[in-house]
C-alpha cells in the first residue's frame, strides 16, 4: 500500500487555481515565493512518502494502549513523530519570534494533507499541537508564551484541547469543570473530559492540555467559561518538566477506526493550570484553536480520500477479471470497465475540488494576516465551515468508493481498503458536526446579509462569463448554478426563523461545495486550454456532478415545517 506524494497537484492549484502568486507579494510572506513553496512540499513529501506512510497500519493493528497508567503508542511511531518534529513541520506557520518557520498558513495546510493522507492517527498529534500554538500565540501572556511556544513549536512538547465533557457534547456550554484561584497565579482545575486525542503519550517530554473550565463566578453557558493551560507535568524554574501534575488518563476509547490515534478519557483532579486570555472568555480563545482544527480536520478527510484513491487505482489496474469492454485496447484489468472508471473518475473529480477549497481558506487566512482586509477575513470566516463538512464528506465517499472498486477483496481487511473508511469516519463529528458546521454557515457566516456569499459568487460568475466564449457548455453550467446559488442565499438570508434555515442547511451547505468545486474545475480547464486530463476531469465534475446542486437547493428552500409533521412517536410506529 505505497502512497505518492500530491505536489503536482499543489504546483498546479499555486499556479492556476488559487492565486499563490498574491502570498509573496505581500511583506509578511516576502520569501515565500512559488519556488521556495515548491522546495518544502518535496521535502515534506518524501518524508511522508518514505517515513509515514508505511506506518499507518501498523496504527491499525497493533493500537496505543494504556498501560500502568501510561499510553504506549503504536510501533514506529515515535520514529515517525520525530522525523516531523526534526523537519520543523510542527511549526512551519508559527512566529519565528519562538522559533516557527513565519511560512504561510498555505504551505502548512498542504503538508498536513500530504500527513494526513499517510497516516491519519499520527498527523493528529501535531495537528492538535499546530492549534494550541495559534491560540497562545493570539491569546496567553508573554510568560505562558515564552515557555510553552518555544517547547510546542520544535515538537518538543505536544498540546491537546479539552472541551466534551459525558454530559456536554456539542453543547459546551453545559461544562460541570470547574476552577479555583489559587491566589498564586494559579487554578485548580478539577472535571472530566472526554474524546481528548492524543491525551498522553510516550513520545514527547511533556503534554500540555488547554481546558475549559468554571470559575466560581462565572456565567452559566458558554460565556462564563474560561480557559486554562494545564501540563501533565508541571514545568520546573529552569521550564523543564518536573513534577506530575494532578490528572490522569482514566482510559482509552475502542473505536471504529484509527486505532492508533489515543483517544483519553481525562481526569482533572485540583491539576495546577495557568489561565490563558481573560476570565469568562474562555470560548473566544478555544475557537481560535477550534477553527484552525475545523480546516485540518476538512483538509484530513479528503487526505484520507486521497490515500483510499491512489490504493483503488491501482487495484483497478492490476485486477484482471475476464474479457473487458475495450478488449486488445484495454488493459484488461477491471478500469476498462465504465462503472469503474465512473467511480475513480467520481473520487479524482471530489479530490480535486476539496483540495481547492482547503488551499482557497487557507490562502485567505494568510491575506487576512498579511493585509488586514476585512474581505479576506469574511472570505475565510465563509469557507471554513464549508471546508469541514465537504472535506470530510469526500473522504467518507471516496474512502466507500474505494472499498467498492475493490469489490468483495474491499471487504477484507488485508487489503487496507477497509481501514480507510473507518478511519475517515469520524472527520464528519469531530471539531462540530458536519450538521453544525451547516448551521453555521446558514446561521452566524450569513449574519452579514450574505455579502461574503455574494462577493464570491460574482468572482464565479466573472469568471464563467470570460470563458464562454472558449468553453459555453461548461461556463453556462457554472454561470446558471451559481445564479440558483445566490436566490438560494437570498432565500436563507431572508428566513427570521432559524430553523426553516437549519432544516436546510446541510442540502445548501452541499450544494454550495458543488458550484464551489465546478468552480474551481472551470479554472483548471481554462489554465489548460480545455485539452488535457484536467479539463477532462472539469467536464465530467460539471456535467455529472454539478446538476446535483438543484435538489440540494430545493431541499434547501423547503424549511421546517415537514420536519416536524410525524411526533416522536409517529417515528417509532
Amino acid at each position: 500500500m505505497t502512497y505518492r506524494a500530491t505536489t503536482d497537484d499543489f504546483q498546479f492549484l499555486f499556479d492556476h487555481v488559487i492565486g499563490y502568486d498574491q502570498l509573496p507579494e505581500t511583506e509578511r510572506f516576502a520569501d515565500a515565493t512559488p519556488d521556495v513553496a515548491m522546495a518544502v512540499l518535496t521535502e515534506a513529501g518524501k518524508m511522508c512518502e518514505d517515513i509515514l506512510a508505511p506506518l499507518n497500519r501498523n496504527g491499525d493493528l497493533t493500537p496505543a494502549v494504556l498501560e500502568n497508567g501510561v499510553v504506549r503508542t503504536s510501533p514506529g511511531f515515535a520514529d515517525g513523530y520525530k522525523a516531523i518534529a526534526q523537519g520543523g513541520w510542527i511549526g512551519m506557520a508559527a512566529d519565528p519570534e519562538y522559533g516557527g518557520m513565519g511560512l504561510p498558513l498555505t504551505l502548512q495546510t498542504a503538508v498536513n494533507d500530504m500527513m494526513s493522507a499517510s497516516c491519519l492517527s499520527l498527523q493528529l498529534c501535531p495537528l492538535m499541537t499546530q492549534g494550541q500554538i495559534e491560540a497562545l500565540e493570539h491569546h496567553a501572556s508573554d510568560t505562558l508564551k515564552d515557555l510553552y511556544l518555544p517547547k510546542l513549536i520544535s515538537g518538543e512538547w505536544a498540546g491537546t484541547m479539552n472541551l466534551t465533557e459525558p454530559q456536554a457534547g456539542s453543547d459546551v456550554g453545559a461544562l460541570s469543570s470547574k476552577a479555583e484561584d489559587n491566589g498564586d497565579g494559579t487554578y485548580s482545575v478539577t472535571g472530566q473530559k472526554i474524546f481528548i486525542s492524543w491525551g498522553d503519550n510516550d513520545i514527547t517530554g511533556n503534554v500540555c492540555h488547554l481546558v475549559l473550565a468554571r470559575l466560581p463566578d462565572g456565567a452559566p453557558g458558554t460565556k462564563g467559561i474560561s480557559l486554562f493551560m494545564v501540563p501533565k507535568l508541571i514545568p520546573d524554574a529552569d521550564g523543564n518538566p518536573g513534577e506530575p501534575n494532578s490528572l490522569r488518563v482514566v482510559s482509552l476509547e475502542h473505536k471504529m477506526g484509527l486505532h492508533g490515534s489515543p483517544t483519553a478519557v481525562m481526569s482533572f483532579e485540583g491539576a495546577k493550570g495557568w489561565m490563558v486570555g481573560e476570565p469568562h472568555k474562555g470560548m473566544a480563545a478555544m475557537f481560535t484553536m477550534m477553527n484552525n482544527a475545523r480546516m485540518g480536520v476538512g483538509v484530513q478527510g479528503y487526505g484520507v480520500g486521497e490515500r483510499a484513491y491512489q490504493e483503488a487505482l491501482a487495484y483497478a489496474m492490476d485486477r484482471k477479471q475476464g474479457r473487458t469492454p475495450l478488449g486488445d485496447a484495454g488493459t484488461g484489468a477491471i478500469i476498462d470497465f465504465a462503472d469503474v472508471r465512473r467511480m475513480l473518475t467520481q473520487m479524482r473529480t471530489e479530490l480535486f475540488a476539496a483540495r481547492s477549497m482547503a488551499m482557497s481558506l487557507a490562502l485567505a487566512i494568510d491575506m487576512a494576516h498579511a493585509t488586514g482586509d476585512e474581505e479576506w477575513k469574511a472570505r475565510a470566516a465563509l469557507l471554513t465551515p464549508i471546508v469541514k463538512a465537504y472535506g470530510t464528506e469526500v473522504g467518507m465517499l471516496v474512502s466507500h468508493l474505494g472499498v467498492q472498486v475493490h469489490g468483495g477483496m474491499g471487504f477484507i481487511e488485508e487489503t487496507g481498503a477497509a481501514q480507510h473508511s473507518r478511519d475517515v469516519r469520524v472527520t464528519a463529528i469531530y471539531e462540530g458536526t458536519n450538521g453544525i458546521q451547516a448551521m453555521d454557515l446558514v446561521g452566524r457566516k450569513m449574519m452579514d446579509g450574505g455579502e461574503a456569499a455574494f462577493r464570491l459568487l460574482d468572482e464565479i460568475e466573472t469568471q464563467a462569463e470570460a470563458a464562454r466564449a472558449d468553453f459555453p457548455n461548461m461556463s453556462e453550467a457554472v454561470w446558471s448554478a451559481a445564479e440558483d446559488l445566490r436566490e438560494t442565499t437570498e432565500w436563507m438570508v431572508e428566513q427570521s426563523n432559524m430553523q426553516d434555515r437549519f432544516a436546510g442547511a446541510v442540502p445548501f451547505l452541499m450544494g454550495f461545495a458543488r458550484v464551489l468545486g465546478a468552480h474551481y474545475h472551470l479554472r483548471a480547464a481554462i489554465a489548460e486550454g480545455g485539452k488535457g486530463p484536467r479539463s477532462e476531469l472539469a467536464r465530467f465534475h460539471i456535467n455529472r456532478l454539478l446538476p446535483e446542486h438543484t435538489a440540494h437547493f430545493a431541499q434547501a428552500r423547503t424549511g421546517a415545517a415537514g420536519l416536524y409533521a410525524l411526533s416522536p412517536e409517529d417515528l417509532a410506529s
